[in-house]
Protein backbone atom coordinates (compact mmCIF):
# COMPACT_ATOMS: atom_id res chain seq x y z
CA UNK A 1 0.00 0.00 0.00
CA UNK A 2 1.58 3.56 -1.17
CA UNK A 3 2.28 6.03 1.61
CA UNK A 4 0.04 9.48 0.63
CA UNK A 5 2.68 11.96 -0.48
CA UNK A 6 2.31 14.92 1.76
CA UNK A 7 2.29 18.46 0.04
CA UNK A 8 3.60 21.31 1.31
CA UNK A 9 2.21 24.57 0.55
CA UNK A 10 4.37 26.48 -2.47
CA UNK A 11 5.70 29.22 -2.29
CA UNK A 12 3.17 30.94 -5.22
CA UNK A 13 0.24 29.91 -3.07
CA UNK A 14 1.93 31.77 -0.16
CA UNK A 15 2.40 34.47 -2.60
CA UNK A 16 -1.37 34.21 -3.37
CA UNK A 17 -2.25 34.35 0.33
CA UNK A 18 -0.79 37.29 0.34
CA UNK A 19 -2.06 38.83 -2.43
CA UNK A 20 -5.40 38.15 -0.87
CA UNK A 21 -4.47 39.93 1.86
CA UNK A 22 -3.72 42.91 -0.11
CA UNK A 23 -6.96 42.55 -1.76
CA UNK A 24 -9.20 42.06 1.56
CA UNK A 25 -7.58 45.40 3.03
CA UNK A 26 -8.80 46.62 -0.20
CA UNK A 27 -12.38 45.69 0.37
CA UNK A 28 -12.30 46.35 3.77
CA UNK A 29 -11.61 50.21 3.37
CA UNK A 30 -14.40 50.39 0.11
CA UNK A 31 -16.48 48.78 3.51
CA UNK A 32 -16.02 50.58 5.66
CA UNK A 33 -16.49 53.81 3.77
CA UNK A 34 -19.91 52.56 3.00
CA UNK A 35 -20.86 52.22 6.53
CA UNK A 36 -19.79 55.17 7.44
CA UNK A 37 -21.39 57.36 4.77
CA UNK A 38 -24.17 55.09 3.57
CA UNK A 39 -25.58 53.13 6.54
CA UNK A 40 -24.69 54.91 9.73
CA UNK A 41 -26.81 58.11 8.29
CA UNK A 42 -29.56 55.78 7.82
CA UNK A 43 -30.14 56.04 11.80
CA UNK A 44 -31.41 59.61 10.73
CA UNK A 45 -34.59 57.67 9.77
CA UNK A 46 -36.33 58.00 13.00
CA UNK A 47 -36.47 61.22 12.44
CA UNK A 48 -39.51 60.77 10.36
CA UNK A 49 -41.53 59.19 13.21
CA UNK A 50 -40.66 62.01 15.89
CA UNK A 51 -42.99 65.40 16.59
CA UNK A 52 -42.06 67.94 14.09
CA UNK A 53 -43.10 70.81 16.23
CA UNK A 54 -40.40 69.85 19.17
CA UNK A 55 -38.41 72.60 19.80
CA UNK A 56 -34.56 71.81 19.50
CA UNK A 57 -31.54 73.68 18.75
CA UNK A 58 -30.08 70.84 16.14
CA UNK A 59 -31.33 67.88 14.66
CA UNK A 60 -29.04 65.66 17.36
CA UNK A 61 -31.55 67.19 19.79
CA UNK A 62 -34.83 66.26 17.94
CA UNK A 63 -33.10 62.96 17.16
CA UNK A 64 -32.58 61.72 20.95
CA UNK A 65 -35.47 63.51 23.00
CA UNK A 66 -38.25 64.80 20.54
CA UNK A 67 -41.28 63.01 21.25
CA UNK A 68 -42.86 59.71 19.24
CA UNK A 69 -45.32 61.18 16.42
CA UNK A 70 -46.09 57.90 14.82
CA UNK A 71 -46.54 59.01 10.69
CA UNK A 72 -48.09 62.04 11.13
CA UNK A 73 -45.12 63.03 9.17
CA UNK A 74 -46.34 61.46 6.57
CA UNK A 75 -50.17 62.68 7.08
CA UNK A 76 -48.96 66.08 6.69
CA UNK A 77 -46.95 65.39 3.96
CA UNK A 78 -49.71 63.95 2.26
CA UNK A 79 -52.10 66.58 2.96
CA UNK A 80 -49.88 69.19 2.24
CA UNK A 81 -51.20 72.10 -0.36
CA UNK A 82 -48.01 71.62 -2.31
CA UNK A 83 -48.39 67.62 -2.39
CA UNK A 84 -50.09 67.64 -5.60
CA UNK A 85 -48.16 70.37 -7.68
CA UNK A 86 -44.72 68.76 -6.13
CA UNK A 87 -45.40 65.14 -7.17
CA UNK A 88 -47.14 66.48 -10.84
CA UNK A 89 -43.41 68.16 -11.68
CA UNK A 90 -41.62 65.21 -10.41
CA UNK A 91 -43.52 62.39 -12.48
CA UNK A 92 -43.81 64.64 -15.28
CA UNK A 93 -40.10 65.67 -15.85
CA UNK A 94 -39.09 62.16 -14.89
CA UNK A 95 -41.59 60.55 -17.47
CA UNK A 96 -40.74 62.82 -19.76
CA UNK A 97 -37.14 62.33 -19.65
CA UNK A 98 -37.57 58.50 -19.05
CA UNK A 99 -39.47 58.72 -22.54
CA UNK A 100 -36.68 61.04 -24.36
CA UNK A 101 -33.41 61.42 -22.81
CA UNK A 102 -33.42 57.44 -22.09
CA UNK A 103 -33.14 56.03 -25.42
CA UNK A 104 -31.28 58.86 -26.55
CA UNK A 105 -28.25 57.13 -25.61
CA UNK A 106 -28.69 53.85 -27.33
CA UNK A 107 -30.08 55.56 -30.26
CA UNK A 108 -26.35 58.04 -30.48
CA UNK A 109 -24.17 54.87 -29.54
CA UNK A 110 -25.72 52.89 -32.63
CA UNK A 111 -25.41 55.46 -35.07
CA UNK A 112 -21.61 55.85 -33.89
CA UNK A 113 -21.28 52.19 -33.96
CA UNK A 114 -22.29 52.59 -37.53
CA UNK A 115 -19.65 55.36 -38.65
CA UNK A 116 -16.74 54.15 -40.11
CA UNK A 117 -14.25 57.15 -39.94
CA UNK A 118 -12.57 56.29 -36.49
CA UNK A 119 -11.23 59.94 -36.44
CA UNK A 120 -14.67 61.74 -37.18
CA UNK A 121 -16.19 58.83 -34.42
CA UNK A 122 -13.53 60.27 -31.48
CA UNK A 123 -14.21 63.88 -32.31
CA UNK A 124 -17.76 63.68 -31.89
CA UNK A 125 -17.70 61.16 -29.05
CA UNK A 126 -15.22 64.20 -27.50
CA UNK A 127 -17.71 66.91 -28.06
CA UNK A 128 -20.43 64.56 -26.76
CA UNK A 129 -18.45 64.31 -23.59
CA UNK A 130 -17.17 67.12 -22.72
CA UNK A 131 -20.48 68.66 -21.31
CA UNK A 132 -20.55 66.02 -18.45
CA UNK A 133 -17.55 67.28 -16.94
CA UNK A 134 -18.99 70.58 -15.95
CA UNK A 135 -20.82 70.96 -13.20
CA UNK A 136 -24.44 71.76 -13.44
CA UNK A 137 -23.74 75.53 -12.16
CA UNK A 138 -21.26 76.30 -14.42
CA UNK A 139 -23.09 74.65 -17.51
CA UNK A 140 -26.33 75.85 -16.47
CA UNK A 141 -25.11 79.41 -16.32
CA UNK A 142 -23.74 79.51 -19.75
CA UNK A 143 -26.80 78.02 -20.99
CA UNK A 144 -28.61 80.94 -19.10
CA UNK A 145 -26.59 83.31 -20.74
CA UNK A 146 -27.40 82.01 -24.02
CA UNK A 147 -31.34 81.88 -23.25
CA UNK A 148 -31.12 85.85 -21.93
CA UNK A 149 -33.17 88.08 -23.93
CA UNK A 150 -30.47 89.61 -25.72
CA UNK A 151 -28.80 85.52 -25.61
CA UNK A 152 -27.83 84.03 -28.69
CA UNK A 153 -30.61 82.09 -28.74
CA UNK A 154 -33.06 84.80 -29.04
CA UNK A 155 -30.50 86.63 -31.41
CA UNK A 156 -30.81 83.34 -33.71
CA UNK A 157 -34.47 82.82 -33.79
CA UNK A 158 -34.99 86.30 -34.41
CA UNK A 159 -32.44 86.20 -37.48
CA UNK A 160 -34.48 82.71 -38.76
CA UNK A 161 -37.95 85.22 -38.21
CA UNK A 162 -39.03 82.99 -36.17
CA UNK A 163 -39.56 84.93 -33.36
CA UNK A 164 -40.72 88.68 -33.43
CA UNK A 165 -39.63 89.45 -29.92
CA UNK A 166 -37.02 87.58 -27.83
CA UNK A 167 -38.73 85.00 -25.56
CA UNK A 168 -38.06 84.62 -21.57
CA UNK A 169 -37.26 81.20 -21.30
CA UNK A 170 -37.00 81.62 -17.29
CA UNK A 171 -41.13 81.63 -17.65
CA UNK A 172 -42.80 78.37 -16.37
CA UNK A 173 -43.77 77.40 -19.55
CA UNK A 174 -40.71 76.93 -21.07
CA UNK A 175 -38.97 75.62 -17.66
CA UNK A 176 -39.45 71.27 -18.54
CA UNK A 177 -38.37 71.80 -22.31
CA UNK A 178 -35.57 73.69 -20.98
CA UNK A 179 -34.46 70.97 -18.44
CA UNK A 180 -35.06 67.81 -20.71
CA UNK A 181 -32.79 69.38 -23.44
CA UNK A 182 -30.41 71.10 -21.19
CA UNK A 183 -29.80 66.97 -19.72
CA UNK A 184 -30.06 65.35 -22.98
CA UNK A 185 -27.15 67.73 -24.61
CA UNK A 186 -25.31 66.88 -20.78
CA UNK A 187 -25.70 62.99 -20.57
CA UNK A 188 -25.77 62.00 -23.88
CA UNK A 189 -22.23 61.45 -24.71
CA UNK A 190 -21.53 59.44 -21.20
CA UNK A 191 -24.56 57.67 -20.96
CA UNK A 192 -23.66 56.17 -24.64
CA UNK A 193 -20.15 54.96 -23.34
CA UNK A 194 -21.64 51.50 -21.63
CA UNK A 195 -24.16 51.50 -25.26
CA UNK A 196 -20.86 51.90 -27.13
CA UNK A 197 -18.57 49.05 -24.82
CA UNK A 198 -21.92 46.75 -25.39
CA UNK A 199 -21.87 46.78 -29.03
CA UNK A 200 -18.11 46.87 -29.49
CA UNK A 201 -18.62 43.35 -27.32
CA UNK A 202 -21.01 41.80 -29.97
CA UNK A 203 -18.89 38.76 -32.13
CA UNK A 204 -17.79 40.54 -35.77
CA UNK A 205 -18.72 37.03 -37.41
CA UNK A 206 -22.29 38.04 -36.64
CA UNK A 207 -22.15 40.98 -38.97
CA UNK A 208 -20.39 38.98 -41.54
CA UNK A 209 -22.60 36.56 -41.48
CA UNK A 210 -26.17 38.34 -41.88
CA UNK A 211 -24.03 40.50 -44.33
CA UNK A 212 -23.52 37.54 -46.27
CA UNK A 213 -27.13 36.50 -45.96
CA UNK A 214 -27.94 39.60 -47.51
CA UNK A 215 -29.00 41.65 -44.54
CA UNK A 216 -29.13 45.22 -44.60
CA UNK A 217 -27.72 48.09 -42.13
CA UNK A 218 -31.06 48.38 -40.71
CA UNK A 219 -31.83 44.71 -40.60
CA UNK A 220 -28.11 44.07 -38.74
CA UNK A 221 -29.14 46.54 -36.29
CA UNK A 222 -33.00 45.13 -35.26
CA UNK A 223 -31.95 41.65 -35.41
CA UNK A 224 -28.14 41.98 -33.73
CA UNK A 225 -27.33 44.50 -32.34
CA UNK A 226 -30.17 45.79 -29.99
CA UNK A 227 -30.68 41.87 -29.12
CA UNK A 228 -26.92 41.96 -28.17
CA UNK A 229 -27.33 45.35 -25.96
CA UNK A 230 -30.78 44.32 -24.57
CA UNK A 231 -29.51 43.18 -21.19
CA UNK A 232 -27.54 46.54 -20.92
CA UNK A 233 -31.04 48.26 -21.72
CA UNK A 234 -33.07 46.82 -19.59
CA UNK A 235 -30.59 46.87 -16.59
CA UNK A 236 -30.47 50.97 -16.94
CA UNK A 237 -34.24 50.95 -17.67
CA UNK A 238 -34.64 49.25 -14.74
CA UNK A 239 -32.24 51.84 -12.83
CA UNK A 240 -33.60 54.59 -14.20
CA UNK A 241 -37.33 53.40 -13.45
CA UNK A 242 -36.29 52.97 -9.58
CA UNK A 243 -35.04 56.61 -9.73
CA UNK A 244 -38.42 58.58 -11.35
CA UNK A 245 -38.81 60.09 -7.99
CA UNK A 246 -35.08 61.79 -8.18
CA UNK A 247 -34.61 65.13 -10.54
CA UNK A 248 -31.31 66.19 -10.04
CA UNK A 249 -31.45 69.25 -7.07
CA UNK A 250 -28.05 70.65 -8.87
CA UNK A 251 -30.04 70.40 -12.16
CA UNK A 252 -33.46 71.82 -11.31
CA UNK A 253 -32.37 74.72 -8.73
CA UNK A 254 -29.90 76.24 -11.61
CA UNK A 255 -32.64 77.21 -13.40
CA UNK A 256 -35.50 77.55 -10.58
CA UNK A 257 -36.51 81.50 -10.00
CA UNK A 258 -39.38 82.82 -8.57
CA UNK A 259 -41.18 83.10 -11.77
CA UNK A 260 -41.16 79.40 -12.89
CA UNK A 261 -41.55 77.90 -9.31
CA UNK A 262 -44.94 76.43 -10.16
CA UNK A 263 -43.47 73.90 -12.62
CA UNK A 264 -39.96 73.78 -11.75
CA UNK A 265 -40.86 72.96 -7.63
CA UNK A 266 -39.96 69.02 -7.36
CA UNK A 267 -39.32 66.85 -4.70
CA UNK A 268 -35.90 67.64 -4.20
CA UNK A 269 -35.87 71.14 -4.38
CA UNK A 270 -39.42 70.75 -1.85
CA UNK A 271 -36.79 68.69 0.87
CA UNK A 272 -34.38 71.54 0.65
CA UNK A 273 -36.73 74.43 1.09
CA UNK A 274 -38.65 72.65 4.06
CA UNK A 275 -35.67 70.91 5.50
CA UNK A 276 -32.20 73.14 5.14
CA UNK A 277 -33.93 76.67 4.70
CA UNK A 278 -37.09 76.40 7.08
CA UNK A 279 -35.41 73.26 9.47
CA UNK A 280 -38.54 71.13 9.46
CA UNK A 281 -35.66 67.96 9.69
CA UNK A 282 -38.66 65.86 11.01
CA UNK A 283 -41.07 66.49 8.06
CA UNK A 284 -38.31 66.09 5.62
CA UNK A 285 -37.12 63.41 7.01
CA UNK A 286 -40.45 61.98 6.16
CA UNK A 287 -40.40 62.91 2.35
CA UNK A 288 -37.00 61.61 1.95
CA UNK A 289 -38.13 58.18 3.21
CA UNK A 290 -41.43 57.99 1.23
CA UNK A 291 -39.21 58.48 -1.90
CA UNK A 292 -36.65 55.83 -1.10
CA UNK A 293 -39.46 53.38 -0.45
CA UNK A 294 -41.21 54.32 -3.64
CA UNK A 295 -37.80 54.02 -5.38
CA UNK A 296 -37.99 50.40 -3.61
CA UNK A 297 -41.07 49.31 -5.30
CA UNK A 298 -40.27 50.71 -8.43
CA UNK A 299 -36.98 48.08 -8.81
CA UNK A 300 -38.56 45.44 -7.21
CA UNK A 301 -41.72 45.74 -9.71
CA UNK A 302 -39.82 46.90 -13.14
CA UNK A 303 -37.21 43.91 -12.37
CA UNK A 304 -39.89 41.52 -12.33
CA UNK A 305 -41.76 43.14 -15.47
CA UNK A 306 -38.61 43.27 -17.43
CA UNK A 307 -37.80 39.11 -16.13
CA UNK A 308 -41.49 38.47 -17.63
CA UNK A 309 -41.02 40.64 -21.30
CA UNK A 310 -37.33 39.85 -21.93
CA UNK A 311 -35.69 37.33 -19.47
CA UNK A 312 -33.46 40.11 -18.05
CA UNK A 313 -33.46 41.85 -14.75
CA UNK A 314 -30.85 42.99 -12.00
CA UNK A 315 -31.93 40.92 -9.07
Amino acid sequence: MKEKEIKFPSRKSKKWKSSEKQLFFMAMLGIIYVLVFAYAPMFGIVLAFKDPDYPSINILQTLLYAPWAGFRNFTNFFTDPEFSKVIWNTLGLNVLQLLINFPAPIIFAILLSEVQSKKFRKIIQTITYFPYFLSWVVFGGIILILLENNGVINNILQALHFINEPINFGEAQYFWGTIIITSLIKGLGWGAIIYIAAIAGIDPQLYEAARMDGANRWHRIIHITIPSIAPTIVLFFILSLSGILNNGFDHIYTFQNAINLDKSEVLDTFIYRNGIVNQQYAYTTAVGLFKSIVAIILLVAGNKICKKITGNGVI
